[in-house]
C-alpha cells in the first residue's frame, strides 16, 4: 500500500513538473522565434529603407514617356556584393511586376505585391522570408523592390533551441521523479510509522481489553447461573476489580490519544516541585510501608517551574508506583531533586533497589504496552503486571513539558529514572 503510494506521489511530481516545464518551454519557445522574426523583418526593412535612398531617378523629357524612370545601372551596381555578404537577395520589379534586376541565381517566379514581411518558398526544402515594397515617386510608380533573407537564419537556431529546451524537460523531469521519488519516501515514512505504530497500539489494546471483558463476561454469567447470593457476592467484587481496571485503562488510552493530537492543551502554572514530590511520596507511603520498603526524598535548592500539576504529580506517581512495585520486601526507594543553575533544569532521580530491567529491554521500556517479562516480574516482586502504559504516559508528560527522561539499571540491583525538566 505504502509503496502504491509512494509510487503515485513520485508520478504526480514528475507529471506537474513536466507540464509546468513543457508549458514554460512552449512561451519561452514561441516568445525567441518571435523575436528571431522580428529581427529578420527589421534587417530586411531596414536594407529597402538603405536601398531606396541609394535610387538613382532620372527625368525624361519625352511627353509620351513617364517623367521619372530608374538607372538600375547606377541604383543597383553595388548592392550585389553586399546583399551576397548578408544572405540578403534584391530583385526590382517593373511597374507591371515584370523582374528587371535580381541577385538570385534563378528567379523565384513569385507574384509581386507589398508586403511587410511574409515566408515564401524558393524551393520545396527552402524557405525565404520577403518584404516587397513600392517605389513612388509623387504619384508614379517606378517599381517594386523585393528583399529575401533565407528562413534558415530562423529556423536553424529554432530546431536547435527545440532540441535544447526537449532535451533540458527530460532531463529535468527524470530529475524531478528521482527528487519526487526521494521526497515521497521521506514523506511516507513518518506515514508508515504511524501507522505501523496505530497496527501495534490497536492490537494490543484489543488485547487488553478482551481479557477483562471476557473475564467479567464468565463472571456474569456464573453469577446469573448459581443462585447462592455468597458466590455471586464474590463474583460482583471480581467483576469491580476488572471494571476499575478497565476504567484506568480506558482513562491512559485517552490521554496518550488526547497528547497524540493535541485536543487538551497543557497548562502552564507556577509549580514548586518541592511540595508536589513531597504530595507523591506521601501517598506512596502507605503501599511502601505494607512491603517493609524504606522511602527517602532528598531536596535541595529551590525547584520553581512552569507545568501542568495534574499531569507532573501522574508522571511522578507512575514512577514512584513502579519503583515500589517491583522492589522486593526490605529494598529501598530514593527520590532527588537538584536544581542546575548553569543548565537551567531541575533534576529529578527516582532510584529503587529492584529487580532491575534488562539491558536489551531499555530501548522499548517507553514503548506503548511494552512490559519485561511479566512472568519473572511476577515471580520475583509478587505483583501482578500492569497493562504497560505507565512509562508511556511519563515519557509523553516530559516530553509535553520539554525534558528528558534516562534509566539506568542493573539486573537484582536495581534501576534509577533521571527526570530532567525546565526551570524557571
Amino acid at each position: 500500500m505504502f509503496q502504491a503510494t509512494r509510487q503515485r506521489l513520485a508520478l504526480w511530481y514528475g507529471a506537474v513538473t513536466a507540464v509546468l516545464l513543457l508549458l514554460f518551454a512552449t512561451g519561452f519557445y514561441l516568445y525567441v522565434r518571435h523575436t528571431l522574426v522580428e529581427r529578420v523583418d527589421d534587417t530586411l526593412n531596414h536594407v529597402v529603407e538603405v536601398v531606396q535612398r541609394s535610387i538613382v531617378v532620372e527625368s525624361v523629357n519625352d511627353p509620351a514617356q513617364p517623367p521619372f524612370r530608374l538607372n538600375l545601372e547606377a541604383s543597383f551596381g553595388n548592392n550585389a556584393v553586399t546583399a551576397e555578404d548578408d544572405h540578403i537577395d534584391l530583385e526590382w520589379f517593373s511597374p507591371t511586376g515584370d523582374l528587371l534586376w535580381s541577385t538570385l541565381d534563378m528567379p523565384l517566379n513569385l507574384p509581386v505585391h507589398p508586403s511587410s514581411g511574409e515566408t515564401v518558398h524558393q524551393t520545396v526544402d527552402l524557405l525565404l522570408r520577403q518584404v516587397t515594397q513600392r517605389v513612388e515617386v509623387g504619384r508614379q510608380v517606378l517599381g517594386y523592390l523585393r528583399v529575401s533573407h533565407p528562413w534558415f537564419e530562423v529556423t536553424k537556431p529554432s530546431r536547435q533551441l527545440i532540441f535544447d529546451l526537449s532535451l533540458g524537460i527530460v532531463l529535468m523531469v527524470a530529475i524531478v521523479g528521482a527528487i519526487g521519488w526521494f521526497l515521497s519516501g521521506l514523506a511516507m515514512a513518518p506515514v508508515r510509522d504511524s501507522y505501523q505504530r496505530l497496527k501495534q497500539f490497536t492490537a494490543d489494546a484489543s488485547h487488553e481489553l478482551r481479557n477483562p471483558i471476557a473475564v467479567i463476561q464468565t463472571n456474569v454469567q456464573v453469577a446469573l447461573a448459581d443462585p447462592d447470593p455468597d458466590l455471586q457476592h464474590q463474583q460482583l467484587e471480581v467483576v469491580e476489580r476488572l471494571t476499575r481496571r478497565l476504567g484506568r485503562l480506558v482513562d491512559d488510552l485517552l490521554f496518550l490519544a488526547r497528547q497524540d493530537s493535541a485536543i487538551a492543551p497543557r497548562r502552564s502554572d507556577r509549580l514548586n516541585l518541592q511540595e508536589l514530590l513531597s504530595e507523591v511520596v506521601q501517598e506512596q507511603q502507605s503501599i511502601a510501608l505494607e512491603k517493609n520498603i524504606t522511602f527517602s526524598l532528598e531536596i535541595s535548592g529551590g525547584l520553581e517551574m512552569l507545568g501542568d500539576r495534574d499531569q507532573l504529580i501522574r508522571l511522578f506517581t507512575n514512577l514512584l508506583s513502579n519503583a515500589v512495585q517491583y522492589t522486593p520486601s526490605g529494598g529501598k526507594v530514593q527520590v532527588t531533586a537538584t536544581p542546575h543553575k548553569h543548565l537551567g533544569q531541575l533534576e529529578i532521580q527516582v532510584q529503587d533497589t529492584g529487580i532491575g530491567i534488562p539491558a536489551e529491554a531499555i530501548p522499548n521500556l517507553f514503548d506503548r504496552f511494552y512490559r519485561v517479562d511479566s512472568a519473572r516480574s511476577r515471580k520475583q516482586a509478587g505483583t501482578t503486571s500492569g497493562s504497560g502504559l505507565g512509562l508511556a504516559i511519563a515519557k509523553t508528560i516530559i516530553e509535553a513539558h520539554q525534558g528528558e527522561i534516562q534509566v539506568d539499571s542493573t539486573p537484582n540491583q536495581g534501576t534509577c529514572f533521571t527526570v530532567m525538566l525546565p526551570s524557571l
